[in-house]
């Protein structure tokens, strides 16, 4: 531990303990307790490394006037201390264990109402429990009573933390039972004597908790559904974790009661109930003696009479992923029956569902609890379509021509649902939800079998959506990514006729005017993903891209993003150039000639750089360079390319976005890698002669200036060097990864004096004088001995020219590199801020500090002091 640490822990000890006292940010204390916390990790004792912790514990347990917050840090620093047997054994010799865990002391105090010491006694226990010393501790001080009666405290964070205490009590019990079992004839008298005193210990415990649960379960009112529920969840918890033979035991002390709470029927329970039931299910081999009435639990919950409840254990079953082909089918059944009723549509045998559970499911359908049970059966369609042929009902394209039967009745079209429950279309007509449903159940059956003959209906259905003025933005979203996705697992869209196309276009168009900005960013994020898509087979027989044989190609979506691109809204601008990139990228890696409409883009493109007031833009246009130039066949040959990549280095170095500065730097390390690709290795068994490895050398060091030269031309040097003192962090990063990329190709080779003066100008001295604070170094730029930099830089290194913007410095690149502590610098930038303002040194006197302003509330108003926080 630091030294100054130890110094100053007594005197936050002393200001901790003080009657009376508190602290204006409890974080503070949290991360104190993380600091203990990590020095116990390393094997350091507590006790040993800082003594005055047990005067202070001393001091809260026998004067508890301190805030609740302090009195529960107090306790979960007394549960990591005791966590060790030798901590443990100097806290019960000085009477505080006992005196801190004791619910009655705090009672008297009356401090125990507070849920935050609740906390803390809990989190603190949990912590101690880690031996049989503190395991007899808690048994001989009777504390499983006060943690079984905070399972079902008023406040749901203290319950939760009780719950899981008890289920790691019942786990440590169960653990240090089995190490007690597992004794040899060696041991001496005294560990058989602890070994069996532990297993008494655990034995009791374990059957304690047991009888609790088993009598929480019982539902004698409708008071106790929220203390059912917590039960049954601690139980879900436990049986999920427990070994076999604790698995056994606490099934046998709660099956009957569960059963009992199953054959109530209470809908409130159905979900935690499944959960217990399913939990079990998993765990159980058939040879276990529970397996089979856990089995007929299950069955009764997929069975019940009430529709809510039966269709809620079914989507809870397929949700667990288990496997017993009868319940599968049986489920995927009972899911899809609601859009049967609704539909009209026969998904189900008539003999395959309980006409009983039919007609009340029909009943309920016709009231208001038709939109959940048809927004569960539709979340559970992509689970329904994974399901074995064998356990579906129907084909899946039955029940694609139902959920289009669905949406067409959102709309008020009720042609294809004569038969259907004429009750429940006005719950469905006009329903967002419903329709957001439908959508992402569509877009999952799109990659079901055989289902690709209904695309057409599918495509109709769905521009009708996108023409349709009363769907929201939202559902007009799912519309297209419903549309994405039947269009990229097609492999013929031949079967789009022209009208559906021109019906595509006419809505397109109209959604790129919308009002509403969410449906002109969705409609523009379509073109983008639409332009991404596979090619595929058309009805001249050709293959051509989606985006050409549906819209035109780049003749109809260019002209609509470049619109775009003056959208007022930011989003919908960002989106719009993310989908110029993903609509260019074919014909840029083809190669082809830019069209004017590029040219111009890219001219708007730089002026959202320059100028956008938003960030989302000026990261898209960064990108989308970026997207161009790894696209490219040959970026070097497009001059447009060429010419813009300067101007967009110096202008993202400009920028104060982070994000947009740390795209720079993706650009800046295409354009390295393109300038200095990884070489072959040399053969092994190559031979050379003097004259040639000097020549091969001689070679290798001009194509090298020449490739630097190029670099520094086109901004990328100058870009590198000025986001090396950049103010965030992984900016400052990133640049100097790539400088030590640089220095690392370039420096080793270029050894001659001409070679190294290679200039750079860089604007303004302000990146000289960052550069010297970095070095530490605190010389005048301006003066004579400061013309250079690095400790032990040539004069040339650095020399200032004057340019009609004003001062700039010219830097010989490779001297720059060499002088420049790069490696120093990256195991700085490496470390976050954290180890230099959230250090234990700067935690601690931050409490010091805070402590002292809370003790004067006389103080004027903004004197308060800001404790570091996470």
């Amino acid at each position: 531990m630091d030294r100054e640490c130890v110094l100053i822990l007594p005197r936050v000890c002393e200001v901790l303990a003080a009657s009376g006292s508190s602290l204006p940010d409890d974080t503070s204390l949290e991360k104190l307790l993380d600091w203990f916390t990590t020095i116990t990790q390393t094997g350091v004792s507590l006790l040993e490394a800082c003594p005055c912790l047990l005067d202070f514990l001393s001091n809260i347990a026998f004067n508890s006037t301190s805030g609740p917050s302090i009195l529960s840090f107090s306790l979960k620093l007394a549960g990591l201390i005791g966590a060790s047997e030798d901590g443990f054994k100097v806290l019960e010799e000085c009477s505080v264990l006992g005196l801190v865990f004791d619910p009655r002391h705090w009672q008297e105090a009356g401090l125990w109402e507070d849920p935050c010491l609740r906390i803390g006694w809990i989190q603190g226990l949990k912590t101690i429990l880690q031996h049989s010393k503190a395991l007899r501790f808690f048994v001989q001080a009777g504390l499983i009573e006060p943690l079984l009666h905070l399972q079902t405290d008023s406040s749901l964070f203290v319950a939760s933390a009780a719950n899981q205490m008890l289920a790691h009590v019942l786990l440590l019990c169960e653990s240090l039972s089995s190490v007690g079992c597992n004794g040899t004839k060696e041991r001496d008298l005294e560990q058989n004597s602890l070994s069996m005193e532990t297993n008494q210990n655990s034995s009791g415990v374990i059957t304690k908790a047991l009888e609790y649960l088993n009598k929480c379960l019982v539902l004698k009112e409708t008071s106790q559904l929220s203390q059912s529920q917590q039960i049954l969840k601690l139980l879900t918890q436990l049986l999920v974790q427990v070994s076999t033979p604790l698995l056994d035991k606490l099934l046998l002390t709660v099956i009957d009661s569960v059963e009992e709470l199953v054959t109530k029927s209470c809908s409130q329970l159905t979900l935690p109930l499944m959960d217990v039931v399913l939990a079990a299910n998993s765990r159980l081999s058939d040879d276990h003696d529970p397996k089979q009435r856990i089995g007929r639990l299950l069955s009764l919950m997929l069975n019940r009479n009430n529709p809510v409840d039966v269709i809620q254990a079914a989507a809870a079953w397929l949700r667990s992923r288990q496997y017993d082909p009868v319940h599968t089918a049986h489920c995927a059944r009972v899911l899809l029956l609601p859009l049967d009723i609704v539909t009209g549509i026969s998904l189900l045998d008539e003999n395959s569902t309980a006409e009983e559970l039919r007609i009340l499911m029909t009943e309920q359908l016709k009231s208001k609890t038709c939109f959940s049970m048809i927004c569960v059966c539709l979340t559970n369609i992509p689970q329904i379509t994974l399901l074995a042929p064998d356990c579906l009902p129907c084909p899946q394209r039955r029940i694609v021509s139902a959920v289009l039967s669905l949406l067409k009745l959102c709309c008020g079209d009720t042609s294809s649902s004569s038969a259907g429950c004429v009750g429940a279309f006005r719950f469905v007509t006009g329903s967002s939800k419903v329709q957001k449903c439908s959508m992402e159940a569509l877009s999952a059956l799109s990659k079901s079998p055989e289902v690709e003959i209904l695309l057409p209906e599918v495509f109709k259905l769905l521009t009708e959506y996108l023409n349709s003025p009363s769907s929201d933005p939202s559902v007009l979203q799912k519309s297209y990514q419903a549309l994405i996705n039947w269009i990229g697992v097609c492999t013929d869209l031949s079967c789009i006729t022209g009208l559906l196309r021109e019906d595509l276009i006419q809505a397109v168009r109209k959604r790129a005017c919308d009002m509403r900005w969410e449906a002109r960013d969705s409609t523009v994020e379509f073109l983008g993903h639409l332009a991404e898509l596979q090619s595929c087979r058309t009805s001249t027989g050709e293959e051509r891209e989606p985006s050409n044989s549906l819209l035109g190609g780049c003749s109809f979506t260019v002209p609509l993003l470049k619109e775009a691109l003056q959208d007022l809204e930011s989003y919908v601008r960002a989106s719009s150039i993310s989908a110029l990139g993903q609509t260019l990228t074919l014909s840029w890696q083809q190669g082809a000639a830019l069209t004017q409409d590029q040219v111009e883009i890219v001219t708007r493109l730089q002026e959202i750089l320059s100028q956008d007031s938003e960030g989302f833009a000026r990261r898209a246009v960064v990108k989308y360079f970026i997207a161009w130039f790894s696209s490219c066949s040959s970026p070097t040959s497009c001059s447009l390319l060429v010419q813009s990549v300067p101007t967009v280095l110096s202008q993202g170095v400009a920028d104060l976005d982070w994000e947009v500065k740390l795209h720079t730097l993706e650009l800046a390390e295409l354009l390295l890698d393109q300038a200095f690709p990884n070489p072959a290795p040399p053969h092994p068994y190559a031979m050379m002669s003097d004259q040639s490895h000097r020549s091969h050398t001689q070679d290798k060091e001009s194509e090298l200036l020449s490739s630097l030269n190029s670099l520094v031309d086109r901004g990328v040097i100058s870009a590198l060097f000025c986001f090396l003192v950049d103010c965030d962090r992984p900016v400052a990063l990133k640049a100097c990864q790539l400088l030590l990329k640089l220095r690392h190709t370039v420096c080793p080779l270029m050894v001659s004096a001409a070679d190294t003066r290679v200039p750079c100008e860089l604007p303004g001295w302000t990146w000289v004088h960052e550069i010297r604070k970095i070095q530490g170094v605190n010389k005048d730029p301006h003066t004579q001995e400061g013309s250079h930099i690095g400790f032990e830089a040539r004069g040339e290194a650095v020399e200032e020219s004057t340019s009609a913007e004003g001062d700039s410095v010219c830097v010989s690149v490779c001297e720059v590199l060499r002088s420049l502590d790069l490696d120093e610098r990256l195991s700085i930038l490496t470390q976050s801020s954290d180890h230099i303002y959230n250090s234990p040194l700067s935690l601690l006197q931050d409490i010091i500090t805070a402590s002292t302003a809370n003790s004067h509330p006389n103080a004027e108003p903004g004197q308060e002091v800001i404790v570091d926080c996470y």
